[in-house]
């Protein structure tokens, strides 16, 4: 795993100026390749290519990057993994092709120069960016994976085309201006993340997953173009579904995975897999520690409040499966000290709070490895959300009922405070069904509150994963973008709504929050974090499975839990589904409270000029009193507050070493 940086900007007249742009560009990208840096240059054409690598395929300097192919034709700066390149080797060594070394990099060069980009970028199985130039085209490509598990960033700015992997690199470039994408900031306070393509900033935009963007001259824009279609797999797969048994479906999905994660496993150095002891990573640690000869070694995080921990769960399934297992019970002040890195961390504006108990799993697994299995993709692809049980369920039997009667059912809900509810439950435990057992029912029945009054079921999603339903008003001289959750024509052809749950979520939330999130916190320590769910193969035979093979019984991920059950007995996996969290609720009302009281100071915010002071400092002391639980749209606001502290604490850093 590495980090790539870099531009194409033909008027550059000063040759050691520009190296000494590029080192600094690549120096901001330390964390994600520890192990050694690399610089290529091309002074005539003007293009410039950085890397930072993080070893982990052939350790060897024949590993180096920027790398040249062997025909001279392209230098590359890649980062990701090739998990097929051995395949691709020797069927590139039947068509004539050598190789010097033993890494993917060298292999990904000969396919391009054996094929051509895009062909070659079809047949790679892997997470992967890079920038590639094409010194007999005279063009540059940029290239992201079918999922977006790597990222990557690019922008013009006066006559230079600039991108890396992460926004700091392009920070320390002397062309950068920074300025503040307000339309951005709104729809980053919709969802608690950027959408792609946009980013923060003007100007700056992140390249969608399975594209190709290819740039010829530095003053031109250019179009990424989609070399694979996740829409296009998921209607293939509906209009064509499984129609074998389930006991079919079970050995093929079994094969498929094991397939999967035996190709993550390659590695030169010390690998493990975080483990929750939920579905997605119980199944994946099973398959591993199936496939190995040795005890996989496996990492969990514990915490002393009953309603987030997994941590004895995770032992559970660990003892069973006879992993070396390590868990870490975190505290409060643990977990607080991670917020100040987030700024820094995340680069732009992201405010989903598993980022704190991600970074810490991802700092405690680093103490003894340096690649982890990781478990996301397995609810977007087995339908493994709430909101996949229950939309079409809720819609079916309460979608008749007159707007006005749900408008007034809405309002008795809230009369009560989501704590409230809890307490409610808490004390009628013994009386409520295991199926209806809810993890923090007060806040799901405060969502079930604010979609009663929807007036159609295509509208149901949006408002469901929204966080603020106004933003245009909280953001001052803002007009949301059009995305793909906004413009209905995108996504028309689904005519089952938990199908269309199931395929927005793997376009949007996956890749710009779940992915984000896991590559930022990993990177961050320098961890390498492989995702076996999204293996395309996988993805493919996921949306071949009829949904009555996914959720039955009013429980999701029914398929997979019958792989798992083929390892793991049955009782060790009977419990509510739960994920990363921590009480942010109870921590912006105490320990927390001070601080985000200076961020959400009226004053300041009127002062900076970006948000509506008025609703903000509402639902603040709303949330203060305990009447409401604004825990989301609050955690929204300060961490955009903390980050635009950093920035201008940096900008005041970088005008006193001008001075």
């Amino acid at each position: 795993m590495c980090g790539i940086c870099g531009w194409l900007d033909r008027s550059v007249s000063n040759p050691t100026e520009s190296r000494s742009i590029l080192e600094r560009m690549n120096n901001r990208l330390l964390h994600r390749g520890p192990d050694s840096g690399g610089i290529w240059v091309d002074e005539t054409e003007g293009i410039a290519l950085g890397h930072r690598r993080l070893a982990i395929v052939d350790i060897s300097p024949e590993g180096h990057q920027p790398m040249m192919s062997a025909n001279d034709r392209y230098a590359m700066s890649f980062n990701g993994e090739i998990y097929n390149f051995l395949e691709l080797r020797r069927e590139l060594q039947k068509l004539g092709h050598w190789f010097r070394g033993g890494s993917d990099t060298e292999v990904m060069l000969a396919a391009f120069s054996e094929w051509g980009v895009e062909p070659a970028v079809k047949r790679f199985n892997g997470m992967f960016a890079f920038a590639l130039w094409d010194r007999q085209e005279r063009a540059l490509h940029l290239g992201r994976d079918r999922l977006g598990e790597k990222p990557l960033y690019y922008g013009w700015l006066n006559g230079t085309f600039l991108f890396a992997s992460e926004l700091k690199a392009l920070k320390a470039h002397p062309k950068f201006s920074g300025e503040i994408n307000r339309d951005a900031l709104a729809l980053y306070l919709r969802f608690c993340y950027i959408p792609a393509p946009y980013s923060i900033y003007q100007g700056i935009y992140k390249l969608p997953p399975a594209c190709l963007l290819t740039v010829r001259s530095p003053e031109t824009y250019a179009e990424p173009i989609p070399y694979w279609s996740a829409k296009s797999a998921a209607l293939s797969g509906i209009s064509q579904p499984f129609l074998g048994s389930e006991t079919e479906a079970i050995r093929q999905l079994d094969t498929l995975l094991r397939d999967a994660v035996n190709l993550r496993m390659m590695a030169d150095v010390p690998l493990g897999a975080f483990l929750s002891g939920g579905i997605d990573s119980s199944t994946l640690v099973a398959l591993m520690q199936a496939q190995s000869t040795q005890r996989i070694k496996t990492f969990t995080i514990g915490t002393s409040e009953k309603i987030y921990n997994e941590a004895d769960h995770a032992k559970a399934i660990a003892q069973h499966l006879g992993t070396e297992h390590t868990e870490l019970y975190v505290t409060a002040e643990d977990a607080l000290e991670v917020i100040p890195k987030l700024p820094t961390l995340y680069d732009e504006p992201f405010s989903d709070s598993s980022q704190i108990p991600t970074f810490l799993i991802s700092q405690l697994t680093r103490k003894q490895v340096t690649v982890s299995i990781s478990g996301d993709g397995g609810d977007e692809l087995f339908a493994g959300y709430n909101r996949h049980l229950w939309g079409r369920r809720f819609w079916q039997k309460l979608g008749w009922i007159p707007p006005i009667a749900r408008q007034m059912a809405a309002g008795a809900i809230t009369q009560l405070s989501p704590e409230t509810w809890d307490a409610i439950f808490q004390k009628s435990d013994r009386f409520i069904p295991h199926k209806l057992k809810l993890h923090q029912p007060g806040d799901k029945l405060q969502k079930l509150a604010e979609i009663l009054a929807i007036s159609n079921p295509q509208s149901l999603y949006k408002h469901l994963v929204s966080n603020c339903q106004n933003a245009e008003t909280v953001v001052l001289g803002s007009t949301e973008p059009l995305t793909v959750l906004s413009d209905s024509k995108l996504w028309q052809e689904f005519s089952d709504l938990t199908e269309c749950m199931m395929y927005l979520d793997a376009v949007t939330y996956l890749p710009d929050d779940i992915l984000a999130k896991v590559d930022r916190a990993s990177m961050g320590v320098s961890l390498e974090a492989r995702v076996p769910y999204l293996d395309h193969r996988v993805v493919e035979f996921a949306w071949q499975i009829p949904l009555r093979m996914k959720i039955r019984n009013g429980m999701g991920k029914w398929l997979l839990r019958q792989v798992l059950a083929q390892y793991v007995p049955a009782a060790l996996m009977e419990r509510p589904k739960m994920g990363f969290a921590v009480p942010i609720e109870r921590w912006l009302r105490g320990e927390l409270r001070d601080w985000a009281e200076a961020l959400l100071d009226e004053r300041r915010l009127r002062q900076e000029g970006f948000f509506n002071p008025q609703p903000i400092r509402e639902k603040w002391e709303e949330h203060l009193s305990g009447r409401h639980d604004w825990k989301y749209y609050l955690w929204d606001i300060l961490m955009f507050q903390s980050w635009l502290e950093q920035q201008n604490n940096s900008k005041n850093l970088l005008s006193q070493v001008h001075q």
